[in-house]
């Protein structure tokens, strides 16, 4: 380990950290994101403590897939009636992986953190569950919702997302990131920056949870006191596709998936195309933070309890948007959310696509029919006004197939 002055040894990170809440008190924090709401951060959330909702699906070793998703063939979890609110804790992937040693309180606690403040469910996973998949993500077993067929459309509302632990990783990984070959290979052998490697080479920055000003901040270590603000969500949601083919975590596709779509926080509402009977919601990569494009490969990555209502809408009862009756589409309470991918199949249909300006497109032909479709505008007067007012977003640009959104204001369309 590197003790160079400007860097704190790891064991030091933690308590570098001002503000860092380790403990049972809980602390309410605006986010500064429109639909954020309030977090509440107890400390840590071992499985079956603290508050739940509903039906509570736990991501002990029998519930959970690592590194694929269900596909048509996976038992469910739980089944749910249409309406009803699940409660789902997630684990995150890092600080359990490979190059991490797969061993969550070894690892963390070369950061200060206590065995006890680290998730016993993350222990048991690294211990016992298979990492029998391409991608790197743990990933819940599939929420049946009784009644849903193909056709339908699963409405997800996002009602809570509760930090379980006050820490996250952010890691870079050797041919991953937006700058693959170049980074982490040029800081290879740097001792200023030696702390920061794993085995095998790869980079994962440890990054506290703190107070500041009455919110919630990541903390990011070393001389410069580097803070952000947290906006939890959910990389990871989607349902199964109709295949018995193994499903890589780690491209989105048109069945949603590791759609990375900041915006898709607490008050917001993601609706997907039901492929399979029961739907099988699934959900996992769970992130605090991340800008968009998720430039690095990951985002502030830790685990959450996420809380849920999941809604089926019919064919021709309206409340969904036409489109998604086969694509993704989000809401906030600010912002209509169409989404583009640059391969919307996946590795499973003729090619892994990633080019970014396919992404683009897809994403504008899907805001242009949301605006005339659903809307009723003139398709002339809709693309003037994605031209004039909306913003096009990276979603990320690091899970093969790259990911776009819109976002567009619901105050310019006055009902």
């Amino acid at each position: 380990m590197s003790t160079h002055p400007l860097l704190p040894a790891r064991r030091s990170l933690l308590r570098a950290a001002a503000g860092v809440t380790l403990g049972s008190g809980a602390l309410a924090a605006t986010t500064g994101t429109a639909a954020a709401g309030s977090l509440v951060v107890p400390g840590v959330l071992q499985p079956g403590c603290g508050p739940r909702r509903g039906a509570y699906v736990a991501s002990t070793p029998g519930n959970v897939l690592w590194g694929h998703l269900p596909n048509r063939d996976t038992a469910p979890s739980v089944v749910v009636s249409s309406g009803d609110v699940v409660t789902l804790d997630t684990v995150s992937h890092e600080g359990i992986l490979e190059d991490q040693g797969k061993d969550p309180r070894g690892y963390f606690s070369g950061f200060g953190v206590a065995a006890e403040d680290v998730l016993d469910d993350a222990v048991a996973i690294a211990a016992q569950v298979p990492h029998d998949g391409p991608g790197p993500h743990v990933v819940t077993r599939p929420v049946a919702v009784d009644g849903a067929v193909p056709g339908d459309v699963l409405k997800v509302e996002v009602l809570d997302l509760a930090l379980r632990v006050p820490y996250g990783v952010i890691s870079n990984r050797h041919g991953k990131g937006a700058l693959p070959g170049e980074l982490p290979e040029k800081w290879v052998g740097n001792p200023l920056v030696a702390d920061y490697f794993n085995v095998g080479g790869n980079i994962s920055v440890f990054t506290s949870v703190a107070t500041s000003g009455g919110g919630l901040v990541g903390a990011l270590p070393g001389p410069v006191p580097a803070r952000f603000p947290l906006a939890p969500f959910l990389g990871t949601m989607g349902v199964a596709r109709d295949t018995s083919a193994m499903v890589d975590s780690v491209p989105p596709t048109d069945a949603g998936g590791n759609m990375d779509v900041k915006d898709l926080v607490v008050g917001s509402t993601l609706y997907l195309p039901v492929r399979v009977p029961g739907a099988m919601f699934f959900v996992g990569d769970p992130h605090m933070a991340q800008g968009d494009g998720e430039v690095s490969l990951t985002a502030m990555e830790g685990s959450l309890r996420a809380t849920v209502r999941l809604s089926i809408v019919r064919p021709g009862e309206g409340g969904a948007p036409r489109q998604t009756r086969e694509f993704p589409f989000a809401e906030t309470p600010d912002h209509w959310i169409p989404m583009g991918l640059s391969d919307p199949d996946g590795p499973l249909g003729e090619g892994q696509g990633t080019d970014l300006d396919v992404a683009v497109r897809d994403a504008v032909r899907h805001a242009l029919d949301f605006l005339t479709s659903d809307l009723g505008m003139p398709e002339p007067v809709a693309y003037a006004y994605l031209s004039a007012a909306t913003d096009f977003h990276l979603s990320q640009v690091v899970d093969r197939t790259v990911g776009v959104h819109a976002t567009i204001r619901k105050s310019d369309f006055p009902s």
